[in-house]
């Protein structure tokens, strides 16, 4: 552990009162519902739900009930134009125009329609660029987008490897950008390790060798601040149910630098039309030159409203203020894994990086018995998840978890050490970890 972090904490509880005493971002928590008698730290994964936007989706409802069809026009927020509106107000949190961000589709269709729209195999440049690391769900649809070429993923993805199975080096990706690369897509975020990559670097890098480059990153929008235009990234895509807070399986959004609006959509829907003429009814497609070009199907309008409300909190706390007070949160949760918890017979080890500018918003808590301990953690009404082989990932969110609660998690840690509650379990995990 660095010095600086070691003068900066305590390991007391009342030094932990002490951090949320001092809290600028404190008051945010009480607009969230926090599951009663629970330490939540899992927002990672499933962002919690807030008063707004519980009131924004009440909103919706109710102008369904009483307008029915006309909400399409005559809603508060219009719901024809609900997914630019979503977009423009997210564009704030990434660097972006306004009409280079929609709210549209699923992390996962998104990846589709954008790979396929840049994905444009010509000579010796057929081979797609991404990573060992990546979410199993970004590998499966770059295996699928190869296939529909009539290609074979074994030889055409490239996946960078890791030395340590939880990094990248972003310099070795670099060197795998060669003139056999079509395109790169690559996680902002790793969801193991929590390791923040170089996006700046890495767009710049491929942009250097004639590479188009993309971004998942779900990971770190609402907790990391992004400037995607002053770095230049060709597109990215994001889910709004993890940091942002819209809900579960909430809609997704996706980036268009806007040097690419006159770029066919490779996946063309109706919603995609000009939206002056979609109800014309043409049978011949004319996409609308900015980001909702790439919508497919019309809004999940239940599954948007949520969003709203979830925007209003981040942007009225900030993300500079967001993403200052989660550094300081996992550099203390880290502080206090170290202090109490790193030597015998506890035997708990770091698997994130230390330097705030490598590291997203979750700690990779590391242990041999980390599925066990992670049942016996959500026994106690703690929830953080586990990720193989060995990770208990824990994210302190800025806007409802405490410095306290923090303090609390890792004495919940050294209790089930001391009192061996994990060997009471089987090893194998439960469906969902």
């Amino acid at each position: 552990m660095d010095t600086l972090i070691r003068k900066e904490f305590e390991t007391s509880a009342n030094f932990a009162h002490k951090l949320d005493s001092e809290d600028p971002l404190a008051r945010f928590r009480q607009r969230f519902y926090i599951p009663e008698g629970t330490i939540y730290m899992d927002g990672n994964s499933l962002g919690l739900l807030s008063k707004d936007s519980e009131s924004s989706v009440f909103q919706t409802l109710n102008e369904w009930k009483g307008l029915g069809i006309k909400g399409w026009l005559e809603a508060k927020h219009p719901w024809f134009y609900l997914a630019e509106k979503l977009g423009a107000t997210c564009a704030k949190l990434v660097g972006a125009k306004p009409e280079e961000v929609v709210a549209t589709g699923t992390t996962t269709v998104n990846i589709h329609s954008l790979l396929n729209t840049f994905y444009q195999p010509s000579g010796k440049r057929k081979k797609i660029l991404a990573d060992e690391l990546d979410f199993p769900s970004d590998i499966y649809a770059l295996k699928s987008v190869l296939k529909l070429r009539g290609l074979n993923p074994g030889e055409n993805l490239i996946l960078v490897p890791s030395e340590d199975g939880r990094v990248l080096d972003e310099n070795r990706i670099v060197e795998f950008m060669d003139e056999r690369v079509a395109l790169v897509f690559l996680p902002s975020v790793l969801y193991r390790s929590g390791q923040l990559l170089n996006m700046q670097y890495l767009t710049e890098k491929a942009h250097n060798r004639g590479i188009s480059i993309g971004f998942d990153c779900s990971h770190s929008v609402g907790v990391v601040q992004h400037y995607f235009d002053k770095w230049d990234v060709d597109f990215a895509l994001w889910c709004s149910y993890k940091y942002l807070n819209g809900g579960p399986g909430g809609t997704a959004f996706l980036y268009m630098n806007e040097k690419h609006f006159d770029r066919e959509p490779a996946l063309a829907g109706w919603f995609g039309y000009v939206k002056e003429k979609q109800f014309d009814m043409s049978l011949n497609f004319e996409h609308s030159r900015n980001a909702g070009g790439w919508q497919i199907s019309s809004p999940a309008i239940l599954s948007s409203s949520p969003i709203a409300g979830a925007l209003k909190i981040i942007l009225e706390a900030g993300i500079e203020a967001i993403r200052k007070k989660s550094l300081r949160m996992t550099s203390y949760l880290m502080y206090l894994v170290d202090e109490l918890l790193s030597e015998q017979p506890y035997n708990f080890t770091i698997g994130t990086p230390r330097e705030a500018e490598r590291r997203g918003g979750h700690v990779a808590v590391e242990h041999k018995e980390a599925v066990r301990i992670s049942e016996v953690l959500r026994a106690r009404d703690v929830i953080p998840d586990y990720r193989p082989p060995n990770i208990i990932r824990t994210a302190p969110i800025p806007l409802y978890n405490t410095y306290y609660e923090v303090w609390k998690f890792v004495q919940h840690l050294r209790e089930i050490l001391d009192r061996k509650e994990y060997e009471k379990l089987p090893k194998e995990r439960k469906m969902i970890s």
